[in-house]
C-alpha cells in the first residue's frame, strides 16, 4: 500500500468500531443476532444523505436483480447490503480499510446476506477483478480521497461489461474556496483531492463514459446538515447515527460541513454514466 493510501486507511480506522455499533444497537433495543439492513441504516450508510441517498441513486441507476454490482469504497457495507436485500443483485464491496472490510463481512452474516454480498480489501486504482466482471460499478463519496481520477475512472471502466453503467454520488469542489477541515473524509487537506463537478464530468467523458443522468444534490445535503447541526446543538441526536462512526470529532465535523455547504465550498451530485 502506498504512503498516501495508508494515510487514507488510517483516517477511517476506528478502534473496536464493530463492538461500538453492536453495543449501540443493543442499547436501542435491537436484537443484534437477527439484524436487518433497516436496523443498521442509521450507522452503516456512511455518506451524505444516508439511506435516502442510496435509494435515490438506485432509482437513478435503474438497478435490477440480475446484475453483478461492484461497490467501490464500500465502507462497512451499508449500501451493498441494502441493494442486495432490496433488489436481489449480486454485490461485491471493495474498500481500502481492512477493518471496514472485516466489519462489513460480520454485518453481512448478522443480516443473513452472506450469500449475496462479498467484501474485499483493495485499492480502487488497481481493482483486483478481471475485465468486464460487472454490469454496474457503484460508488458513494469515495473519490474525494483519490488524486488520480483518470486512473480511478479507467479502472472502473475496465471492470465494466460493454454498455455497463457507473453510478456515482460525489462531493466536489465548490466556488467558495478550500473547505474547512476536519470533514468526514479527511482530517486535513493532505488526503482530500476535490475537483469541480465540471472537471469530474470532463474526466469521465475523456476516459470513455457517456452521461445518462446528472443531478445536483447540494441543497438536499445542506438541509441535512442543518438538521444534524440543530440536533447536535439541542442535544437531540438519535441513539443511532453517524456520530457513533465518526466519534469524538463529530461536533467539529458537523459544524465544518454546514459551513462548507453554506459558503459553497462544496458541491454534491449524483450521476449515472454508460461505458462507451
Amino acid at each position: 500500500m502506498s504512503r498516501s493510501a495508508q494515510a487514507v486507511a488510517d483516517h477511517y480506522k476506528r478502534r473496536a468500531l464493530g463492538d461500538v455499533i453492536l453495543a449501540a444497537l443493543t442499547a436501542a433495543g435491537i436484537d443484534i443476532e437477527h439484524l436487518t439492513p433497516d436496523d443498521l441504516a442509521p450507522v452503516d450508510e456512511f455518506h451524505s444523505g444516508g439511506r435516502n441517498a442510496t435509494m435515490r441513486l438506485a432509482q437513478l441507476a435503474q438497478i435490477n436483480g440480475s446484475e453483478r454490482v461492484l461497490d467501490v469504497g464500500c465502507g462497512i457495507g451499508g449500501p451493498s447490503r441494502y441493494l442486495a436485500s432490496r433488489f436481489g443483485c449480486r454485490m461485491t464491496g471493495l474498500d481500502l480499510t481492512a477493518d471496514f472490510v472485516a466489519l462489513a463481512g460480520m454485518l453481512a452474516q448478522r443480516t443473513r446476506l452472506s450469500d449475496k454480498v462479498t467484501y474485499r480489501q483493495g485499492d480502487a486504482l488497481d481493482l483486483p477483478f478481471a475485465d468486464a466482471s460487472f454490469d454496474l460499478v457503484w460508488s458513494q463519496n469515495a473519490a474525494m480521497n483519490i488524486a488520480d481520477r483518470d486512473r480511478l475512472y479507467a479502472e472502473m471502466r475496465r471492470v465494466l461489461t460493454p454498455s455497463g453503467r457507473l453510478a456515482l454520488q460525489e462531493i466536489a469542489a465548490g466556488p467558495g474556496g478550500e473547505p474547512f477541515y476536519p470533514t468526514p473524509w479527511a482530517s486535513d487537506k493532505s488526503i482530500s483531492f476535490l475537483v469541480t463537478p465540471e472537471a469530474t464530468r470532463a474526466a469521465l467523458e475523456r476516459i470513455g463514459f457517456r452521461v445518462v443522468a446528472w443531478q445536483d444534490t447540494t441543497e438536499e445535503a445542506l438541509e441535512q446538515q442543518r438538521a444534524r447541526a440543530k440536533a447536535l446543538e439541542t442535544g437531540s441526536l438519535p441513539p443511532l447515527g453517524l456520530h457513533i462512526v465518526i466519534g469524538e470529532a463529530f461536533p467539529t465535523v458537523t459544524k465544518n460541513m454546514l459551513r462548507n455547504l453554506q459558503e459553497e465550498r462544496l458541491k454534491l451530485f449524483n450521476a449515472v454514466l454508460e461505458r462507451v
